[in-house]
């Protein structure tokens, strides 16, 4: 394995200075390779001079903006620790991550500002408004002349888990971890030197950072930068031939799906589609190929840096549902409750081994431990299976799963059926007691747009169809929206079974 890096916004100065690296589609700004190296270098001097230095931790809590990279890799100059802050969380919730990683500066943007103040508020942490005095301040420091190299196993930066099950925990990335992705992401989607891809996932979260922004980063291209998720101006892009790689949620494919333009755009002048963080329905595969774009799923984790799966695609449609195979640098087994490997067509956890997992957790070696098997093996709680051409699906999450009249029910399995409803944009599944059968599913319904929910008896005759009897739910709840986690994903525990017992 690679035992440094060097320096990358350096390097890709001296190889391509001029190309564009980022452009802010909100104000217009674009900055050249040379001049993100330059702004890094310069961002690096103001942290110094507030005594930021190796292993420091800076915390930094702002929508997307060229600015977020420019402390990214100022602090990679330094060997400080960047951690990026979930602006969806009030004051009260910022506090716990703040107080774990104890960082020495906060970096904010102004539509930030009240809950960002008020977390620091009694910290003695140094302030950096990004939207004040920041262009001031770096105007007026010298380019600060970093480390050339950066050691592959040292901690660039922290992500804290959403925490759908307990307290949030900051996923270590190391710079070997971005060495990782770049290769495993970069050859299963062909990133190029010309590449132009959009960042608009929220920076906390790993797929806004590693997918595709510091990849495209690392190989040349230009990243368009969004403060957030804005179909109009999306949509104009495709429509326009502007980008060439994209990625997204779930989530963020069904509210382009809805989009009015949707059905006018020529999607295939888009050279690679990607999804992740929750399972993509097959009816959306299917509406965007119908518009031809082959949208491939995959599969990776906060703590896997994040690309382990991705399904090629000339094979997207021909393995619907399948997150494809292992990537380049990645390792797996799918394995049963004893950490035997099952056979090809029979479901277990997945495990994940190689050099792109964290090394851990910040202050948590107790939640290390438990996440890791002998030989280095991650425990995903993930359940998967292998077909007999190698290519992988997601059944569900362990943690999910329920067992009714002693058979396993696994929701994502439900939701896919319940999704190709006509009536139905999204479902989520759970399992509740039952006095007869030990559990029964629940499902939870977002109707489609103008549309209400069906009776129930017609959509259990519906799921009937697809489904074997005992995995039908019993009970079907209208929702207005779900709650979700950055990534998109429905927070099940947070839905209200008990406000709908009957």
């Amino acid at each position: 394995m690679v035992r440094e890096m060097f320096d990358i916004t350096a390097k890709r100065a001296a190889l391509k200075p001029d190309a564009v690296a980022m452009r802010e589609l909100s104000t217009g700004r674009r900055v050249t390779y040379r001049e993100l190296d330059g702004r890094a270098a310069r961002c690096a001097s103001v942290l110094a001079g507030v005594g930021i230095g190796p292993g420091d931790r800076v915390a930094v809590l702002c929508r997307n903006r060229i600015a977020f990279f420019e402390l990214l890799f100022a602090c990679a100059k330094l060997g400080a620790i960047l951690v990026p802050l979930n602006w969806r969380m009030p004051a009260a919730e910022l506090r716990q991550p703040l107080a774990d990683s104890t960082p020495a500066l906060l970096a904010y943007g102004a539509e930030d500002s009240a809950a960002g103040l008020a977390a620091a508020d009694g910290t003695g942490m140094a302030l950096l408004a990004l939207d004040g005095d920041y262009e001031a301040r770096l105007d007026a420091a010298a380019p600060h002349p970093g480390r050339e190299r950066w050691p592959a196993d040292e901690v660039w930066y922290l992500l804290y888990t959403s925490g759908t099950t307990g307290v949030p925990k900051g996923v270590i990335y190391t710079y070997a971890m971005a060495l990782v992705n770049y290769v495993n992401i970069g050859q299963a989607v062909d990133i190029r030197s010309d590449d132009r891809t959009l960042c608009f996932l929220p920076l906390f979260h790993t797929a806004g950072i590693n997918l595709h922004t510091v990849p495209t980063l690392m190989a040349g291209g230009t990243v368009l930068v969004l403060p957030g998720f804005d179909a109009d101006v999306m949509i104009g892009l495709l429509a326009g031939g502007e980008l060439d790689t994209f990625f997204g949620v779930p989530a963020v494919y069904q509210l382009l799906s809805l989009h009015p333009r949707f059905d006018e755009v020529d999607l295939s002048r888009l050279r690679s589609w990607g999804c992740g963080g929750a399972p993509l329905p097959d009816a959306l595969v299917e509406r965007f190929a119908a518009r031809g774009a082959r949208v491939c799923n995959g599969m990776g984790m906060t703590e896997t840096g994040p690309t382990v799966f991705l399904v090629d695609a000339e094979h997207a449609a021909a393995k619907i549902g399948s997150v494809g195979k292992p990537q380049l640098l990645t390792q797996v087994r799918i394995v049963d409750a004893e950490g035997r490997d099952v056979p090809p067509g029979e479901t277990g956890e997945l495990w994940i081994a190689g050099p792109g997992l964290t090394p851990g957790y910040w202050n948590r070696p107790d939640a290390t431990a438990a996440a890791y098997a002998p030989g280095g093996w991650l425990r995903t709680g993930d359940l998967a299976r292998q077909d007999n051409e190698g290519y992988f699906y997601i059944v569900g999450r362990l943690k999910e799963m329920f067992i009714s009249g002693g058979e396993n029910v696994y929701p994502a399995e439900v939701e896919n059926v319940l999704s190709r409803h006509p009536d139905v944009l999204e479902a989520a599944v759970v399992g509740v007691p039952d006095a007869k059968w030990g559990e029964v599913g629940r499902a939870f319904i977002l109707p489609r747009p103008g549309h209400a929910l069906p009776e129930e008896a017609e959509l259990a005759a519906f799921c009937r169809r697809h489904l074997a009897a005992y995995k039908v739910p019993r009970r079907f709840v209208a929702v207005a929206d779900f709650p979700r986690t950055a990534s998109g994903k429905v927070q099940k525990p947070k839905l209200p079974i008990e406000d709908t017992v009957p």
